[in-house]
């Protein structure tokens, strides 16, 4: 039904992830939140969270200051921070991860640095709804 075709890049085209590719380029600093609904190639750096409810892909130029949440993802660079992942987090051998990890599976080459916890399992499957935040009714209390 859905047609993932993968390009140079490593990242997935197709319906289901609405054909978009975002790019951070090498050289570009972006300070804040980044929210993308497509996949999203970090070759830059970001300081803030990303998430995507997609794939993300940091490559090995690319570092990350702050929290991931994704459904998969790829990294090959610097991520200083926790990183949630739906599926699959493959850590190639130029990887370097200092935070915890959380994913469905995780993939490890020869190589890569990890500096943490990591917790895998079915524990999170759909990060469509990770937008929403659950409400928080505080009781004040009185004397």
């Amino acid at each position: 039904m859905f047609e993932t075709i993968k390009n140079k890049s490593g990242l997935s085209k197709g319906t289901e992830s609405g054909g978009s590719i975002n790019l951070i380029g090498a050289g570009t600093i972006i300070e804040g939140e980044v929210k993308a609904n497509g996949d999203l190639r970090v070759d830059g750096t970001i300081i803030g969270s990303v998430s995507s409810k997609s794939k993300v892909v940091v490559g090995s130029t690319g570092q990350v200051h702050g929290d991931i949440v994704c459904q998969n993802a790829d990294i090959s660079g610097a991520v200083k921070g926790k990183t949630t992942v739906a599926e699959m987090l493959f850590l190639k051998a130029t990887a370097k991860v200092n935070g915890d990890i959380l994913t469905g599976k995780l993939v490890v080459e020869v190589g890569a640095s990890f500096t943490g916890n990591c917790n895998m399992g079915p524990m999170i499957k759909d990060l469509k709804n990770a937008d929403k935040q659950p409400e928080i009714q505080l009781k004040e209390k009185t004397a």
